[in-house]
């Protein structure tokens, strides 16, 4: 206390208190700012970023909705499973219509992972003359339905000078189905 009274005596004196109190106001909104401000400012920034999450989930639902829509509209293009036989059937008509000789032609479904799609394959040997065969595999890539080519090798026959060639196709499809694989004949 005698320091205090000493102090207040100098000519200086008079300021003590005024200063006192300023670094008390200084205090005081160091404090508040600490405690308002910076917290306010957290907090904001953690609005912003789950904002951001939210917005960005948002656009993946948006984006996952649309493509469910567009699966659904090729879904309801692709043939169904028991329409598979049939474009067997059909693919076979179309080589006798072509002149080509498709003797044997197995099918099969196979288990894909798009729900209610499953995946068709036909293969076999054809034979024919050059041109035959490929008008054949030019309406094979044509043909309305969803039909492509993976596989298409050359055999070798003995006969070198012959007309007639000998492929190994093999024709993959997607159909629309429950998604069960089972073997045709």
């Amino acid at each position: 206390m005698d320091f205090l009274a000493r102090q207040l005596r100098e000519p200086y004196g008079p300021l003590v208190p005024w200063v006192a109190f300023c670094c008390a106001l200084g205090c005081i909104w160091l404090g508040l700012h600490h405690i308002v401000w910076v917290s306010a400012d957290q907090r904001k920034n953690e609005l912003e970023t789950e904002w951001s999450a939210a917005r960005h989930r948002l656009v993946q639902h948006a984006e996952a909705q649309k493509a469910r829509q567009d699966l659904n509209v090729v879904l309801a293009e692709l043939p169904s499973e028991r329409d598979f036989a049939p474009l067997a059937l059909g693919i076979t008509e179309e080589a006798k219509k072509d002149g080509v000789t498709l003797p044997s032609l197995s099918y099969q479904t196979e288990k894909t992972p798009v729900a209610r799609m499953t995946r068709g394959v036909l293969q076999g040997s054809m034979s024919g003359p050059y041109e035959k065969l490929r008008r054949l595999i030019y309406d094979l890539e044509t043909a309305e339905e969803l039909v492509f080519i993976e596989d298409l090798n050359l055999v070798r026959s003995g006969n070198q000078g012959a007309q007639s060639l000998t492929f190994n196709i093999k024709i993959g499809t997607y159909l629309r189905g429950d998604g069960n694989a089972t073997a045709g004949p």
